[in-house]
Formats: structure tokens, sequence, C-alpha cells
């Protein structure tokens, strides 16, 4: 005869002592560990050492010696820089008329710049003539470009005043060997001045507002988005299972279970991405409320920017919801790995990509922290210029919203068709 008494109630550790209790958790968590310290730490240990193509200018705008002469001093360094050699490919030396590279400056094309002015080389003409009065030093400007991120303008910087200085000294090297022009022998004071003739002048190319976090507004704004969207799309995925009475709400020692209601997964998940694309409005004005509003971020473009802000939120929870219906109770984790751990060390917002390993490179054609990340710094420094980032990351938007919504209803069609319905768990 069966007895109608529950199971006995056990204690901690008889459940300890079950090698099936540790297995799968030490599993995931051990390769949890291991993965997310591979690839935070991975791409920053040595960005000098992984730098690929960094795009710095090179601008000459000087208009060579007095009298006609045909000596450009101006060129003569540009074209050197230039052409030194650069066995890593480090840097992509550019070229540039003035207006050009102050147009590439601010549309975040250009991390930096070297400026030789209009009288360079009669200002280091100027050093070798007599004169009663102490010589100028020549000057060669150093743009930099915060709106980039300030790693990134801090590397172009340092890249071109490493530049300067070098070819400073082969100019030097150049001044010291050729004869006096004038009477006498130049001083001692005047001979170290030729060897080491051009000064430095480091410039904010493209200024940005004092409230930019020093460039990284743009990396924090859009990680808010994304933990709006991929937050916001778990806690209301969670949300529908428990008002539809397929999973159990439990706050504290409180528990909640509701009946039933019988539904698609198809219909379930229309539920939820219609609520993700409505709630991405709250969620999208609150985040403005709070960063501009109330802590004064530096922002234009705002009825833009909410737009934006609205669909990248979108985009975002609609992945979630796919990857959630698609992938049942490890769907959490695989959309944490697809929007959180993956997109974080390739986004190129706190580290540029020219300066992360090639892996990263490959991540960010496709992850979507980079390409969101690219709108929002083109709206907020970039005068939302579509060069700038922009048009690439609408794009990517609506890759992602026409991608999400293709892959879960497949899924979930797939599911429904072969009558894989969710059912209550058994008590």
């Amino acid at each position: 005869m069966a007895s109608n008494r529950s199971a006995p109630w056990v204690g901690a550790w008889p459940v300890l002592r079950n090698p099936r209790v540790w297995m799968m958790p030490s599993i995931i968590v051990g390769l949890l560990a291991f993965l997310l310290s591979m690839l935070y730490m991975g791409g920053i240990l040595n960005p000098r050492a992984d730098l690929h193509r960094l795009p710095i200018g090179l601008v000459d705008a000087d208009r060579g010696a007095p009298a006609g002469t045909p000596q450009n001093l101006g060129a003569r360094i540009t074209e050197g820089i230039a052409a030194a050699p650069d066995p890593d490919d480090a840097v992509s030396w550019r070229i540039l008329d003035e207006a050009t590279a102050h147009r590439q400056l601010a549309s975040g094309k250009l991390y930096g710049a070297i400026v030789v002015p209009a009288g360079f080389t009669a200002s280091v003409a100027a050093l070798s003539a007599p004169a009663p009065a102490a010589p100028t030093r020549p000057t060669i400007t150093v743009l930099s470009n915060p709106g980039v991120g300030s790693l990134a303008s801090s590397l172009a910087t340092g890249i071109a005043q490493q530049a300067v200085h070098a070819a400073s000294l082969q100019l030097g090297t150049a001044l010291t060997a050729a004869p006096p022009t004038g009477p006498g022998q130049p001083v001692a004071a005047t001979r170290l001045l030729l060897a080491d003739p051009i000064a430095v002048a480091v410039e904010v190319g493209h200024p940005i507002g004092p409230h930019s976090g020093l460039g990284l507004t743009a990396f924090y704004y859009t990680l808010l988005l994304v933990l709006a969207g991929f937050l916001g799309g778990n806690i209301i995925g969670n949300g529908v299972d428990v008002a539809l009475g397929y999973v159990a709400g439990e706050i504290g020692p409180l528990r909640t279970e509701r009946p039933l209601v019988h539904i698609t997964r198809t219909h379930q998940l229309v539920v939820k991405c219609t609520m993700s694309a409505v709630l991405s409005m709250l969620t999208a004005t609150l985040i403005m409320v709070a960063t501009i509003g109330i802590l004064d971020m530096d922002a234009t473009h705002l009825p833009l920017l909410w737009v934006f802000s609205v669909c990248a939120i979108t985009a975002v929870g609609f992945g979630v919801q796919a990857i959630n219906a698609a992938f049942g109770g490890i769907g959490q984790l695989v959309s944490m790995f697809v929007f959180i751990v993956l997109a974080l060390p390739s986004s190129g917002a706190t580290i540029p990509l020219e300066a992360l390993p090639h892996f990263y490179r490959v991540l960010s054609v496709f992850e979507p922290m980079r390409q969101l990340s690219g709108g929002v710094r083109a709206i907020l420094y970039f005068d939302a210029r579509a060069d700038a980032g922009l048009t690439r990351a609408w794009i990517g938007i609506a890759f992602g919203i026409v991608a999400g919504l293709a892959f879960g209803f497949a899924m979930t069609t797939y599911y429904d068709r072969r009558q894989l319905h969710r059912v209550a768990p058994k008590t």
C-alpha cells in the first residue's frame, strides 16, 4: 500500500556530499572565470605592442624659405616621418592639407595630427643667421583628439611627439654640420639649440565639453544602453513567465505560483518582444534624465540621441529574447557572452581597436557594442556626422533587430511545429 507521507526533509550535508550537485556548477563557474580572464585581460596588457595602423595626420603648411628658394623643410619633415621604418605597421600616417585634417579630426577618423606651420623654414633659417636678439625656436604643433577616447588620443599624441623629436634630431644633425652663415662661430647655447631645434606644442584639435569624461562618456552611455537592453530583456522574460504560470515568482520567503496559461512559444516571444520595444522608451528616457538632466553630461542633438537610444535598447532586447527563447535555461548565459563578455573588450571605446590584438578586431565587425559606441560617440562628440560612425551604427541596429526577430521566430516556430511546448513543472 502506497504511503501518503511526503518525502523526509534532508540537511545540507547529504546534499554537499553528492558529487552531481557539484559537477555542473563547478564546470560552468570555472569556465566562466577562465574565459572572462582571458578575454578581458588579453586585450589590455600591452596596447603599444598591439598597435596596428593608428591613424595620425601629417600637415605641411610651410611656405618654404624666403626669397623664392626651393627649400621646404616642412615637406622634408612630413615626408621623412611618413617614410620612417615601421616594420609592425603600427601607424597609418596620412599626408593631408590643413582643412582636410581638421575635417577628419572632427569626424573621429584621425586620432591626432602633426601640423608644420607656415613660417617653419624661415624660422629654422633664422637660427643660423646673425641677429641682435636670440632667435625664436621653430615650433611644430601636435593636435590631439579627445573625442576618440583618452587612451587613443594619448597614444596618438605620444607617437606624434616622438616622431617630431626624431625629425628634430635629424634636422639638428644637418644644421650643426653646415658651416655658419655669419661671421664667427656660434656660441655653445646656439649650438645646443641647433642640435635639437624644434619645439613641440600640443593643442586640442577637436575640443569636447568639460562634462565629457575625457572622452569616456560615449563608452559609459553605450554600456548603459546595452545593460538596459540585456537586463531589461531578462527581467521582462522572467516577469512574463511568472505571469503565465511557467515559473514561480519568489521574493524573499514569499513564493507565488500562478495558474498556467497555455500559449505557444511563438506567441510568448511576441509578448516579450513587444514589451521590450515599449519599455525601451521608458528606459531611454530615464537614462537621459539621469545622465543629462541630473548629472549634466555634455550632449547635443537630444531628440536624435533619444531615438537612437530607444532603437539600441530595442535591438539588444530583441536579441536577448530570441536567444532565451532558443536556448531556454542557458539563454541568459549565452546572451551575456554575446552582449557583454565579448562585446566590452572589442568595443574600441576604452582601448582603440588599432591597439587591440587581431582577435578583438575581428569580433568588432559584428559585436553590437562596437556599432553602438560609434553612433553614441558621433552624436555626443562629432556633431552627429554620418561619417563619424552614425551610419554604421544605424545599419548595425537595423541588422540586430532583423536578425534577432528572424532567429527567435524561426526557433520558436520550429519548436511549436514539433509540439515542444513549455509545460509547468511537476509537483
